[in-house]
């Protein structure tokens, strides 16, 4: 049998993987045989989240320390990742964060910090894990976290900066699949809906979201764990060949409506 997904000896960048949906698509790719180097900013957290991730799959994996609002930064942690494994074959740019206010009270450095880090982050990380390892091997799979709000506007949270980064990374897909296509890459993005994480959470929970919930999304729930790991096999395997430039609303139908 066949099994479509199969990573082993594969190497994987994930970025903002300390917690949530990070440490989850880093497991999911663990699960079918690959090495993982997480990376994020709390040294403690992604050394925590490479011993687990050992100790439940076999695979070799890592914590790096990053930045990734620091070009320095992040060279010199895909250049500790390929000295520890020669290779990157796979990068999750998960990392991101979330400025809410109302449009009007929005600061500049909300909107310049949401940009720099959602946007430019992922362009960071892409470009250099792309000029080091990837572009020279002639092979790489770049999945970008998006959103579903970087597919449409919203009404019951003001996030405009946050609309705005995921949206730019919705055609940095787009831009970086078309150049990158003919060295052997593929770069897609998967945008996500409601997912509980431990910024999300209290949101969430709430009964507004709640109801919205009910409204917003045809299924009439939000994602559970574990319900982006198939997307993120899928864009991450040999199996997607022949799929760049896409972007896989994983969102329970909000975007279809």
């Amino acid at each position: 049998m066949k099994n479509y997904f199969d990573l082993t000896g594969q190497v994987a960048i994930v970025t903002g993987c300390s917690t949530g949906l990070g440490v989850q698509m880093a497991k999911a790719l663990a699960s079918q045989g690959a090495n993982i180097a997480a990376l994020a900013r709390r040294k403690d957290k992604i050394d925590e989240v490479a011993a687990s991730l050992e100790k439940e799959f076999g695979v070799k994996a890592i914590g790096v320390q990053c930045d990734i609002t620091s070009t320095e930064n992040v060279d010199a942690a895909v250049d500790e990742v390929m000295k520890v494994f020669g290779r990157v074959d796979i990068l999750i740019n998960n990392a991101g964060t979330g400025a809410v206010a109302p449009a009007e009270e929005i600061t500049d450095e909300q909107f310049h910090n949401e940009m720099d880090i959602d946007l430019f982050g992922t362009f960071r990380v892409s470009r250099s894990v792309a000029k080091k390892a990837m572009i020279p091997a002639n092979y790489g799979r770049i999945i970008n976290i998006s959103s579903m709000y970087g597919l449409v506007g919203n009404k019951i949270c003001g996030s405009a900066p946050y609309h705005a980064a995921k949206g730019g990374v919705v055609n940095l897909t787009r831009a970086l699949a078309a150049e990158w296509g003919a060295k052997g890459i593929t770069v897609n993005a998967i945008c996500p809906g409601y997912f509980y994480t431990d910024l999300t959470t209290e949101t969430l929970n709430s009964d507004f979201f709640q109801a919205n919930a009910r409204t917003m999304i045809p299924l009439e729930r939000y994602g559970k764990e574990g319900e982006l790991d198939s997307a993120a096999l899928f864009l991450s395997s040999p199996a997607s060949s022949y799929v760049t430039g896409v972007m896989i609303p994983v969102d329970g139908g909000y975007t279809c409506m």
